[in-house]
């Protein structure tokens, strides 16, 4: 793996971009330093970025939060959420999975995540006794949660009802505002340790890798896959043939401390090939 300083020779080196969201490009609160100036010279080089993000929302919902960040829209071809997948999932029907889920749902989420079901058919329900599955889309990340033993509760009511889980975002931890919270694939985790069946949607599914090639148009020999998760965004591209670039400064950060070593020992520990690391997504 080569450890380069900035992202301009990977630029030149591939005709367009997947790039994650958290841990990348910002932190849930505001851009990360440099990013915008990157967007901002891929579009103007004619090298289109689309976005794919675990975020346990709709597609619109995490492009509204962008535009409230300063990041414009005209910076990136197109954006896919886990969350806009789940939902496409959930209308269409078409897996095995989805078409032998009920229509009664206990969500396991904050209200802000409810755009993943609105306007479907389904009855959301109060008790996972009256429920057929269970949509786990997370705790509520403004409230930096740390602490995934205080849903066991929820998750052993879900369980003992035998409900399938779908989980909207299979990130264990996530960057907000430079601190490391749980995630809806850290609830998911627990409840598959009780015995609990549960289908997760988004990276490192390959699934989702083949929407974001037709949105982009390229061969994948010709794209570089960015993101700070070896266990979701290098692991993802790595299952579809796609190079990957690792951002050190997301949620590894902390363990890698900045040292090349210790990144090279992480991957070599993954079984991962990243093709390249960067300290951070800047020029």
């Amino acid at each position: 793996m080569l450890v380069l300083n900035g992202f301009a020779s990977l630029a030149e080196r591939y005709d367009g971009f997947i790039l994650d969201l958290w841990g990348v490009i910002h932190d849930g609160i505001a851009p990360y330093p440099g990013a915008i100036d990157v967007l901002t010279r891929l579009r103007d080089g004619g090298k289109p970025a689309v976005l794919l993000s675990n975020a346990p929302r709709r597609s619109h919902m995490a492009q509204q939060a962008m535009r409230q960040m300063g990041i414009p829209d005209d910076l990136y071809r197109d954006l896919l959420t886990s969350g806009e997948a789940t939902h496409r999932m959930l209308r269409d029907r078409t897996d095995p999975f989805f078409a032998a889920l009920g229509r009664r749902m206990y969500h396991l989420g904050p209200q802000r995540d409810r755009s993943v079901f609105e306007g479907l058919d389904l009855q959301q329900v109060a008790s996972p006794a009256a429920a057929d599955f269970l949509l786990n889309t997370g705790p509520n990340d403004e409230g930096f949660p740390t602490d995934a033993s205080l849903f066991d509760g929820d998750l052993r009511a879900c369980f003992l009802a035998a409900l399938p889980m779908v989980c909207a975002n299979p990130d264990l931890v996530v960057v907000r505002g430079g601190k490391l919270v749980i995630c809806a694939g850290l609830l998911a985790q627990r409840y598959e340790a009780l015995g609990g069946a549960a289908r997760w949607v988004g990276k490192p599914d390959p699934t989702i890798y083949g929407v974001v090639l037709d949105l982009l148009r390229l061969p994948p020999s010709r794209v570089l896959a960015v993101g700070d998760s070896l266990r979701t965004d290098i692991a993802g591209a790595a299952g579809v043939g796609i190079d990957s670039c690792w951002v050190l400064g997301g949620i590894h950060r902390d363990e890698l401390n900045g040292d090349a070593e210790a990144a090279q020992e992480a991957v070599r520990r993954a079984g991962l090939a990243p093709v390249v690391a960067v300290p951070a997504f800047s020029w």
